[in-house]
């Protein structure tokens, strides 16, 4: 019985600190990104200096009276010229010309970015990228050779790669939120909270929507455009491979999950991620096996992923619903598929007291970029027979 009451306490205390092991490492993990998103926006941004704390403690002090200033011009229209001057101070911008805004305040921007990447899933899955104009990248659609040679062997010359270039278009996204002139005279009004509920419901709604079915005019390229899939059998770079479902409008055959994830390379496989609506999401849930057994698999630990057939799965209401002839399911390596560029001009705003009287209204842009960059990480279920 004493053996018993000892085992029991060993296992007790083994549970007790691999909990708290776990939730130290949950922290850590947390604090890392954190960190990781703060360095990403500060290059983008190009925030990130040499020179001591002192030097640091001089911006941060810069960037905090630019804050300030912003949002007493946005609320009363004060001192746009002393504006214009903290953004060069704050490290924010170089240019005079103030008819396109003015910059919102880096921790407004870094929240507007933060809540983007918690409720855009692409802004999660693809690569990010900033750049000063249009963006342009050189990419191989592959066909480059070449071989074992002995030391002093010749090497004879080996066919050239084929090279196409990844541009995608910038386009503007804007937001126009309008208060009257009223409330903002009011001292107690938040104009720093109401200026980012405003502007982060509608990017992340025209984001969002852009990133998976963008048409690629005055908008961002998304990742399904019916005229450019092809059964995955006849795939070629430039078009979006996709598996019949085969049913004409219904989703219920678990096996072809099966042949869409090996419808990928096992390169990209193996960074493999589901991407759905919830809808969709609900049907696969109810999924099992032969045996039974579901295949879906929910975290078991606190911010684990859920997990079909072994890979993550993300929800994206954006992605259709399941019905004849849609793309419901996407699979892939969407870091190496799929691109996001940011201006690095930054979320600008331009504050209109005219137009409507009695209201001010809030012209906010911000310009991005976004297309499919490698075809061969993703591929589609469609909704049909072939």
């Amino acid at each position: 019985m004493s053996e018993l009451t000892d085992i029991t306490a060993l296992v007790q205390k083994m549970g007790n600190e691999s909990k708290q092991f776990m939730e130290r490492y949950d922290g850590k993990v947390k604090n890392l990104e954190s960190i990781v998103n703060a360095i990403e926006i500060a290059l983008g941004r190009s925030e990130i200096r040499g020179g001591g704390s002192s030097h640091d403690g001089a911006f941060s002090a810069a960037a905090q009276e630019h804050k300030e200033k912003f949002l007493a011009w946005a609320r009363k229209g004060s001192d746009p010229d002393g504006l214009r001057a903290l953004e060069v101070q704050a490290n924010l911008s170089t240019l005079s010309d103030p008819a396109g805004g003015y910059l919102v305040p880096i921790e407004i921007e870094k929240n507007i970015e933060r809540l983007a990447l918690a409720a855009v899933a692409m802004r999660r899955l693809a690569r990010i990228r900033t750049s000063k104009g249009e963006y342009k990248k050189p990419l191989s659609k592959g066909g480059a050779t070449g071989g074992w040679v002995a030391e002093k062997a010749a090497r004879p010359e080996t066919d050239t790669p084929e090279l196409t270039l990844f541009s995608p278009p910038m386009n503007e996204i804007y937001a126009m939120p309008s208060v009257t002139q009223k409330l903002l005279d009011m001292s107690d009004f938040d104009i720093e909270g109401w200026i980012l509920e405003e502007i982060n419901d509608v990017f992340v709604t025209t984001e969002g929507t852009g990133f998976i079915t963008g048409n690629g005019v005055g908008r961002v390229k998304g990742i399904i455009d019916a005229a450019l899939m092809v059964p995955n059998a006849n795939w070629v770079y430039g078009k979006t491979g996709y598996i019949a479902g085969g049913h004409a409008s219904l989703l219920n055959n678990a096996d072809k999950l099966v042949d869409l994830q090996h419808a990928l390379k096992p390169v990209y496989r193996q960074n493999g991620t589901w991407l759905m609506n919830d809808a969709t999401f609900a049907i696969i849930r109810k999924f099992k096996d032969g045996d039974g057994n579901y295949l879906w698999r929910p975290g078991l630990l606190e911010n684990a992923p859920n997990t079909l057939l072994g890979k993550p799965v993300e929800i994206d209401d954006n992605v259709p619903d399941v019905g004849a002839g849609a793309y419901p399911i996407a699979f892939g390596d969407y870091r190496r598929a799929y691109t996001i560029v940011d201006h690095l001009s930054g979320t600008r705003l331009l504050r209109d007291p005219y137009t409507t009287k009695g209201f001010v209204n809030f012209y906010v842009t911000k310009k991005i970029a976004g297309g499919i960059s490698n075809y061969e990480a993703i591929k589609f279920l469609k909704i049909a027979t072939s």
